[in-house]
């Protein structure tokens, strides 16, 4: 990928090791593609730097919470839409954990957000979203910010990376909104 570092064997990490990432990150994007073309109402990709930065779109839906040690269900009480964004290592395609993400929708009703996208389980995909009120269903334009994660990096030569905030935008994008 044009904009990316790649991965070298070095004394932390032998070429095999980077293979088997690699195959994690394709069953990671096998995936994210399934979810954007089989589940959501719409999703998208882009490289941006050193990373793929994509999105799927939904309708609102319930989420569980663990709050002081136990679960509870959460509706989506007025919100319409949900957004769901991942952020990949754009060489081996697997996710990066633990960026702040945020994203707004601009239409013609103004732009709303931004709304903040925490990580979340999902049992097919992991993924940063958040569910939020939009006025209405039509076409806006998705802006994706990613600030850099701040945890520790392994390796010499390969863990200079996910150092720069990246800001991504999906144009056109047909929201649908509703609930799930």
């Amino acid at each position: 990928m044009s904009d990316t570092k790649e991965k070298v064997p070095s004394d932390e990490v032998d070429e095999t090791q980077l293979q088997l990432a690699e195959k994690m990150g394709e069953a990671f994007m096998e995936g994210v593609e399934y979810m954007i073309t089989e589940v959501a109402h719409t999703g998208d990709t882009k490289e941006a730097g050193e990373y793929v930065v994509g999105f799927a779109q939904e309708e609102a839906e319930g989420l569980w919470a663990l709050e002081d040690g136990e679960f509870s269900w959460h509706e989506p009480g007025d919100a319409n839409c949900h957004v769901e964004v991942v952020v990949v290592d754009a060489a081996d395609e697997r996710l990066v954990p633990r960026c702040d993400v945020s994203f707004s929708l601009e239409g013609d009703s103004g732009e709303h957000g931004p709304f903040d996208a925490e990580l979340l389980w999902h049992p097919g995909i992991y993924h940063y979203g958040a569910n939020v009120e939009l006025p209405e269903s039509g076409t806006y334009d998705l802006h994706v910010t990613v600030d850099p994660p701040t945890f520790h990096r392994h390796d010499e030569k390969n863990g200079d990376r996910f150092g720069e905030r990246t800001e991504v935008t999906f144009s056109g994008v047909d929201i649908e909104t509703g609930q799930d």
